[in-house]
């Protein structure tokens, strides 16, 4: 039974974080609708509440419930009691991913009462830092001892830099084209 563990804690580690990045870009989408005219507006945020919803109380909670079942177990058939550095330094991800699922409830729960909080460029960035979770445990999980801590956490604040760059590249470009082409002079 312990080998089916590895397998399944992977895939709902996947699970877990196709929902944490599909349900942010759902809130982009839901707050950018807010500047539509009516009825567009209200058809348009009535239809991302319910693909919130399912997303979020279909995938997203239990896969992390599942993630965490599935690991908890993992550490006690492998580990014991004596869990390595290693481990510990990723489970510190993990709660910290579990926090920003957290907010995203709160996000969630502000969105489906029709109170938008967040702009959609803040909502962009916010759904940049679960990616630099996701590349800090893939790392220390596939490194383990091999790579310095100190060099993991420049490593993982360079990644975050460099995303963080390409979302405000990203929002010029997108402002540029919104503006509509330039004329030219007469």
């Amino acid at each position: 039974m312990s080998q089916y563990l590895l397998p399944l804690h992977i895939i709902f580690v996947v699970t877990w974080f196709a929902g944490l990045f599909y349900i942010v870009r759902l809130f982009v989408y839901h707050t950018e609708a807010e500047k539509k005219p009516e009825p567009e507006k209200t058809i348009l945020q009535t239809q991302y509440k319910i693909m919130e919803r399912r997303l979020w109380f279909g995938i997203t909670w239990p896969s992390a419930i599942l993630t965490y079942a599935l690991g908890f177990g993992l550490i006690y058939t492998r580990y014991g009691w004596e869990i390595p550095a290693w481990l510990l330094i990723k489970l510190c991800f993990v709660f910290g991913l579990t926090l920003y699922q957290l907010q995203n409830h709160v996000i969630f729960s502000k969105l489906q009462k029709d109170k938008i909080t967040w702009s959609s460029n803040q909502l962009r960035m916010w759904n940049e830092l679960a990616t630099i979770f996701l590349v800090a445990i893939v790392f220390i999980v596939t490194l383990q001892n091999t790579i310095s801590f100190l060099w993991g956490v420049v490593g993982i604040l360079l990644f975050g830099f460099m995303l963080w760059g390409a979302i405000a590249i990203y929002k010029k470009a997108r402002a540029k084209n919104e503006d509509g082409p330039s004329q030219p002079p007469r």
